[in-house]
C-alpha cells in the first residue's frame, strides 16, 4: 500500500469528488481514478460509492480513512524528525491530554524551554485517557496528560504536583446550587451527565455506595465543553473536574465539589522503551528536572 496513494485517497474523501481531488493534487481526474481503482484491487474491497454528486465511502472506506489518516500523521512526524537540522535542538512534540488545569504546569515548561530552544513546535491533541492511550500506544504522541486512575502498565511516567477535584456543574437557579458540596445521595435521582472515560466508573461507585451505572445517566462526553452547553440547556448535571469551564459571575453555571472530597491526581506519561527526538528528548528532560521530585 502506497503512502503517495493513500494521500490520493484521504484526498478524495476530503473534497468528496474525484474531479475535486484532482484539482487539489494537480493531477488529472483519469490517473486519480486509476490510482483509485488500483487500491481497491490491491485490497479487495470497495472503499468508494461514485454518486452522481459525491463520493460517499463504504464501511471499508471509513476504517481506510481512519486509519490512512493516521498512518499519514505518523509518517509526517517522522520526517519532520529524521530532517530536523542537527546544529540545534528543534523539531515537533507531540503532546496529549485530558481537560485539566494541570495543563498549566506543561505549559509553563514549554515557555521557559522555548527561550532556549525556539525552533521547537507543539501539537496539542485533546481527549480523554482513552483517546490520549490509544495515540500514544500509536506513536502519534510523544507525551500524555492522563488523569489517575489509568492503566500505567505500558508506561513510564512522572506524577505531577497537582491534583483535580471532581464536582457538579449546574446552572445557578437550580436548587442544588444553594449546597456548599454534593453528597453522594444528592446525585441518586438526578439527570446525571457523566464522562464515558473508561475507568472513571469504578472509583465513583466506590464513592456513591452503589453501581455507579444505576444512575440516572442521560448523556455523556469526552470533552467538558459541549456538555457544560446541555447543562446550561436543562439535559442534566454534569460530573466533572474543576476550573474547566468558566463559573464567574458572568456565567449561568456554578460547579460544587463532592463531599467527602473526591480529588484525583495527573500524570506526564510515556511509552517504556521509547525512541525521542532531540526536542522531545530534551523536553523529557526538562520535565524530569522539574517534576521528578514530586513523584510518587
Amino acid at each position: 500500500m502506497d503512502i503517495r496513494v493513500l494521500r490520493y485517497f484521504l484526498a478524495v474523501t476530503r473534497e468528496e469528488s474525484i474531479s475535486g481531488a484532482a484539482e487539489s493534487l494537480h493531477m488529472t481526474q483519469p490517473t486519480l481514478s486509476r490510482q483509485l481503482m488500483d487500491l481497491e484491487e490491491e485490497i479487495g474491497k470497495k472503499l468508494l460509492i461514485r454518486g452522481n454528486r459525491r463520493i460517499t465511502l463504504t464501511e471499508e472506506g471509513m476504517l481506510l480513512r481512519k486509519r490512512a489518516t493516521e498512518i499519514l500523521d505518523l509518517v509526517d512526524k517522522t520526517e519532520a524528525e529524521l530532517m530536523a537540522p542537527d546544529e540545534a535542538v528543534g523539531g515537533d512534540i507531540y503532546i496529549g491530554g485530558g481537560e485539566t488545569d494541570a495543563m498549566r504546569l506543561i505549559a509553563r515548561i514549554a515557555t521557559d524551554l522555548q527561550k532556549s530552544c525556539p525552533q521547537i513546535r507543539y501539537h496539542l491533541f485533546s481527549g480523554n485517557a482513552d483517546d490520549v492511550a490509544e495515540r500514544l500506544d500509536k506513536g502519534l504522541l510523544d507525551f500524555g496528560i492522563l488523569i489517575e486512575p489509568a492503566d500505567m502498565k505500558k508506561y513510564d511516567y512522572i506524577r505531577l504536583p497537582a491534583t483535580d477535584t471532581w464536582g457538579l456543574l449546574m446552572p445557578k437557579d437550580c436548587p442544588l446550587a444553594s449546597h456548599s458540596v454534593i453528597r453522594p445521595e444528592d446525585l441518586w435521582e438526578l439527570p446525571i451527565i457523566a464522562s464515558n472515560q473508561t475507568m472513571v466508573s469504578n472509583e465513583f461507585s466506590g464513592w456513591l455506595g452503589k453501581d455507579f451505572e444505576k444512575l440516572n445517566i442521560v448523556a455523556t462526553y469526552n470533552l467538558v465543553y459541549n456538555a457544560a452547553l446541555m447543562a446550561e440547556e436543562g439535559l442534566g448535571y454534569v460530573l466533572t473536574l474543576d476550573k474547566l469551564v468558566n463559573t464567574s459571575e458572568s456565567s449561568n453555571l456554578c460547579f460544587r465539589p463532592l463531599a467527602p472530597k473526591m480529588e484525583v491526581h495527573l500524570d506526564i506519561v510515556w511509552k517504556k522503551y521509547q525512541l525521542f527526538s532531540g526536542a522531545a528528548e530534551r523536553f523529557l528532560r526538562t520535565v524530569q528536572e522539574t517534576f521528578s521530585s514530586f513523584s510518587g
